[in-house]
Parts: C-alpha cells; structure tokens; sequence
C-alpha cells in the first residue's frame, strides 16, 4: 500500500530546478529547495549531480540564507546568488544584499564578488572570456553603486518611505518600481582567482526607465565585448516597444537589434557569435490573437528572418548547440511541454521528447545529448537526458538520490477529450482517486488554469490537483479555447473574448467528463487562480451546476481593474480601449452578472498581488454580500499573486478542502486551526 500524499509528504518533496551543465559538459548541477528547518519557508541550496547516475549527489553549497544558481564561467568556476553574509564584514542582521558569489571548479570556499546594496538579480557569462554581465537596481539618481548605498542609507536614518513616480507604469507583479531603477551592469574576472580582488563593474544602462530592463534577459557576445538585453517603452503608451539592443561594454554605446514591429524577448547569441536568436511575438489586436515565433537575427548583416514559420506552437526557452549549428528550445503542446530542436541550415524542427514537461535544456558540448528536467502532473521535477537529433524519444531518468527516487502520489491519470460546440477537441487532465469506480463515484473539482495563455502541462507546486485526489476528490484540469499547445487557431478562439469559447470549452470538458460512470455528476465544483479565477466568477455568474466556486487572485470587474492592474495598457491589445470602447470591458465582466449567482463562493486573495490587485477580491466580497451569496474570504496581507509560505500554503488548502467538504460533500464545515 503506497503512503498516503499528505501535505507534510508534499512539503517535504525536493524541488529541483535552474538545471546548469558546466562548459566541459562533465558537472550537471540543480538548485535544490526543501522546506526549512523553522518550517516557514523554501531554503534551496546546490547540488551536483553524476551525470550517469552511479555516484552520490554532492551538496556543494550550504547557508541559511539559500543559493540560486547563475552561471558556469568558462574555467568551470560557478556564479551564484545568495544573501549569505560576508565573512570579511561586520555582520548587520538589518541588511540582507542578494549578492555574488563565486564557487571555484575545484571547490573550496566560495569567494564573494560583489555586493549591491540593491542585490543581484540575474547574471550571464562570456563563453570565450573572463566577462560577466548581470543586473542591479540602483536609486535613479546614483552614479555607481557606492552611491546608491549612500542614498538608501540617507532615506532609512531619515525614516522616508515615500516614492516619486513620474512615468508608467508604477508596479510589477508584487514590486514598487522604485525606489530603485533595474540598471545592467559589465564587469571582467581578471582577478578571479585573487582572494582579495574586487570587480569594477560598468553601468551600461543608466538612462533606463523604471520599466525598461524589468525582467529582460541578458546574454554577452563569446568574446564578452557586447551585451544583448530587451528595452521596454512605455513613453507611447498604449503603444508599449519591446526592442533588442547591443551595448558595447567598452563604451556604452547602444544600437538597436529591432525596430518596433513586434515585440522581442529572450535573446541568445551563438556560440560563433553570429546570431542572434529571440522570440518575436505580434502584437495582436482585440480582433487578432498575438502570434510568437522563433526569430534568429544574423549580427553581420542585420537581417532578421523567421526561424520556424511552420511550427504551430509557441516557443520558450532557446538555448543554442555548442556548434551554432542549431538551437533548442520548448513548447506547450498537447497538455505538456516538448523539447524541440531546430536546424539552421533548413529551419526543419525536430519534436525530442513530447511526454511530460520538459524545462532547463541542456545541451552536452559534444552535440549528443540533452539533460533537462521533466515533470508530468503526477510528478515533480526529475532529471532526465535524451539524444539530442532523434525525433519522438522517450527521455531517460537519472538516477540522484536527491529526490528518495519515489512516486510522488498515487492518484491514476488519464488524458480525455471532449468535443466543442464549433467541433474544436478540447483536451484535458483527469487525475482520479484510485477508489474512484462505477459502484463509488468520485466528486469532481474543476481546475481552470491562469494565464489566460498557458495549459496544464506539468507538476504544480500552487495548484496540485493529487492534494485533492488523496481526499477522494477526482480532478478534471481543461484546456479552453485561449490555451497553448493546441495552435494558433485554439488561441485566437478564445481572444479577447473571454466568457465566450473559453467557458462554453470548459463546460464542454465538464459535461464529457461527467458521462464516465467513475464520476458523480450530483457532487461537482470549480476552482481557478487569476485567469482561471475570472472563468470561476464568470461560470458562478451563468450556471448553478457546481456546488462550490473557488476563485483565487481574480479578475471581477475588468475596466476598474485596467487602471489598477500593475500594467492596464497591455491588456488593450486583447479588450481595447477602455475609453473609447467600455463596453467591451463591461461585456467581459463577471461583476456584470452578481445577480445571478446562486452558487456558495470561497474568494482568496494577497495583498501584495499588484497583476490582479486585491480591489478585485474586495469589490468580489462586497458585491456578494449585498446580493446575499453565500461566500467566505480567505485573506493573505503578506503574499502576492501566489501563496508561497509553506504554512500559508497549509491553511491555503486546509480551507479550501473545508470548503469543498462543506459544500460538495455535505460535510461540516471545519474552521482551520490557524485561522
């Protein structure tokens, strides 16, 4: 009998991700997060791994404060972040600096590099150099980061939180964006095998708005004298640019890639140092879905072509083969997430491994083989390797002992389809409770997924539906019209136009799903976090067929909603124009139909969620209680858009289930303890 899925089992699962293969191609190393000793959060340390799976794993980094993976130098040496105190300095509990670290390729003490007092947040190396690149945010008006110390020190002993804004937008995700400015910084490792050398880093982005380098991926030339990043601008706003740019290191001096007709992220230059690969993205308007591709830019001439004009997919990630001679990268498809090459020479694609979800590709230096990390819905990450040319393979687990090399829950998978109105298949996960049969049908939660531009594909450590099924509960998770995976078509089906295919698709793979004798078609709720959250409020407002709704981090009333979000103008591109054009806004609101909802309604919101801003949630709850829906608030004042405190997390799904017992089983309702 295998061991029940409890949450303290799901807690202290391992967490594998950032997976990264040294430059010699013979250390495999993976940040590592496990539940801290207090309990209270996620601390994550780095391993290294045998890449044939004979050896013992070796933890090679260890601190309170955690690691995150950077980057292998050229000599073997890794670059990681962690906000471990300096040795060398006078301990100061009140500062906590997400700094730079550097473990040497023989191991030993890692050494610090460099200590913004606006921390590091992501960091790229030159392949063929002793360069580095990495990002930094820095007070507007600072020259350098002393300076910037200087400033953050002046405000904290005047006792000054306030902050200026003077251009759009003012957030993101669950940051102010400012005081503080992101800035992309160069620096070069002559001295790196010198104890006491210090890096000099140069700001090569100094000028940057508030919003330009958010989140923009950095890669330097092999021979670390250019730097490759996305500029973001907003000064047109709705119009928002998404441009690459090459900044030489030397001088500063910044030559755009792109020139505004499309959006471009993600760059990836050659090993060669050629090309230039990225995604291209259209922009799309209210009446046409975005469409994204594979674009590869030759730096010799220019000139920018379209990589994969055939592949119906949407591609990610892009890592380049070691010989330039084609590049890898992964898309939803069919309810995972594949791992796809791609040849220069011909542009054919070339679909490795579809099964599961694969992340963090890898590629050996010899040209033969893939490591990744592939997860499915039943599983969490697990390191895998496949042959890097054949089509349609199975890839193979590496044995670790980082992960006890268990299952992680028991619950069966099977892969339905239902037909559409329009005859579309619509594709879904149904997860089930080995009990569920004929003679003991199993109540069914329905998990719509966020987004609205993604897919269930893969584990998920915010919404895991074996939590459920180890309560008997069987879990239907849809891929609506507006999901990837299933080609443009499937996506302009559902743009812009939210409560149409997408909900009539999820009740189609409701109502196929619920044909099965194994299925109670009398004990049924649905459940969504932030895109999924606004289907559960719209489904609430147009059916009282579920016996429970349970809405996470979700979009109720959407023209409010446009001037309070972290970014309003982007979503004009999918509904329009609020000011010109409401209705559409209206249209596409679940408020618009509060009247009607009968169904008993659990909201869960985070104070710190600036993409979908508590006002939702709270205008949600008012607008129930004055229509007398029978509803409860679950309230988090210190979590985001998700809940990421291992015990938030607990009461997260203790009252959730509470909720779902209460309503769809008939239950008592049971208070949690810590509530």
């Amino acid at each position: 009998m295998s061991e029940p899925f409890t949450f303290d089992r799901f807690l202290a699962l391992p967490r594998l991700s950032a997976l990264k293969l040294s430059p010699d191609g013979n250390r495999l190393v993976a940040a590592v997060g496990r539940l801290g000793p207090e309990g209270k959060d996620i601390k994550t340390a780095l391993w290294q791994v045998d890449l044939g799976g004979a050896a013992k794993p070796r933890r090679i980094t260890r601190s309170a404060a955690g690691e995150s993976v950077g980057c292998f130098l050229r000599d073997g040496s890794l670059l990681f972040t962690s906000a471990r105190p300096d040795p060398d300095a006078k301990p100061d509990p009140d500062k906590k600096i997400n700094a730079l670290w550097c473990l040497p390729a023989d191991g030993g003490e890692a050494r610090l590099l460099l200590a913004p007092d606006g921390g590091v947040d992501a960091v790229a190396a030159a392949r063929d150099a002793d360069a580095i690149a990495f990002g930094a945010a820095l007070h507007p008006a600072a020259k350098d980061l002393a300076e910037d110390a200087e400033r953050a020190k002046a405000r904290k002993e005047a006792g000054v939180g306030a902050l200026l804004f003077e251009s759009y937008p003012i957030r993101y995700w669950d940051d102010w964006l400012a005081p503080r400015t992101r800035r992309v910084f160069a620096a070069t490792l002559d001295g790196a095998t010198d104890p006491e050398a210090r890096l000099e880093p140069r700001d090569l982005t100094g000028d940057a708005g508030p919003a330009t380098l958010v989140e923009s991926g950095i890669d330097l030339s092999p021979d670390g004298t250019t730097l490759y990043t996305r500029w973001v601008d907003y000064s047109r706003s709705p119009m928002i640019t998404e441009e690459l740019v090459a900044i030489d290191v030397a001088t500063g001096e910044r030559r755009f890639l792109t020139h505004g007709d499309a959006w471009y992220a993600a760059p990836a230059v050659s090993p060669n140092g050629r090309y230039l690969a990225c995604l291209r993205g259209t922009y799309g308007s209210p009446d046409e879905a975005s469409e994204v591709t594979l674009w590869l830019i030759d730096l010799t001439t220019g000139e920018g072509r379209d990589l994969t004009p055939e592949l119906d997919l949407w591609p990610e990630t892009i890592v380049w083969a070691h010989d330039s001679a084609a590049l890898f990268c992964t898309a939803d498809r069919d309810g995972g997430v594949a791992a796809l090459r791609v040849d220069l020479a011909d542009g054919k694609v070339t679909t490795l491994v579809s099964d599961g979800a694969i992340s963090d590709l890898c590629p050996s230096p010899d040209g033969s083989t893939i490591y990744a990390l592939r997860s499915t819905v039943s599983t969490p990450a697990r390191i895998v390797r496949f042959d890097a040319h054949t089509a349609d393979q199975s890839a193979v687990e590496i044995p670790n002992g980082i992960d006890d090399g268990g299952i992680a829950a028991g619950s069966l998978v099977e892969r339905l389809t239902a037909a559409a109105a329009d005859g579309t298949p619509i594709r879904s996960w149904l997860i089930l409770p080995p009990e569920a049969s004929a003679e003991n049908p199993a109540p069914l939660a329905v998990f719509v997924h966020g987004g609205p531009l993604g897919s269930w594909a893969g584990w998920s450590w915010r919404w895991n539906a074996n939590l459920l099924t180890e309560r008997g509960y069987a879990v239907l998770m849809p891929d609506p019209a507006i999901s990837l995976g299933y080609g443009q078509h499937m996506v302009q089906r559902g743009w812009g136009d939210w409560g149409g295919a997408p909900y009539t698709d999820v009740m189609a793979a409701v109502d196929a799903a619920l044909a099965r004798p194994d299925l109670d078609s009398t004990r049924t709720a649905l459940m969504g976090g932030s895109f999924g959250g606004y289907m559960a409020n719209w489904v609430a407002g147009q059916t009282d067929r579920f016996r429970a709704i349970v809405t996470h981090a979700s979009l109720w009333d959407l023209r409010p909603f446009h001037g309070t979000t972290d970014s309003g103008v982007f979503w004009e591109r999918e509904i329009g124009n609020p000011y010109t054009e409401p209705e559409r806004y209206d249209r596409q609101s679940p408020a618009s139909n509060v009247a009607a909802i009968r169904t008993p309604m659990l909201v869960i919101h985070g104070e710190q969620d600036f993409r979908v801003p508590v006002s939702e949630a709270l205008k949600l709850w008012t607008d129930l209680h004055r229509h007398g829906v029978e509803a409860r608030f679950l309230y988090f004042p210190d979590e985001n858009h998700w809940v990421l405190k291992p015990q938030n997390s607990r009461v997260w799904y203790e009252t959730v289930l509470a909720f779902l017992d209460e309503h769809v089983l008939g239950r008592e309702w049971v208070r949690p303890a810590l509530l």
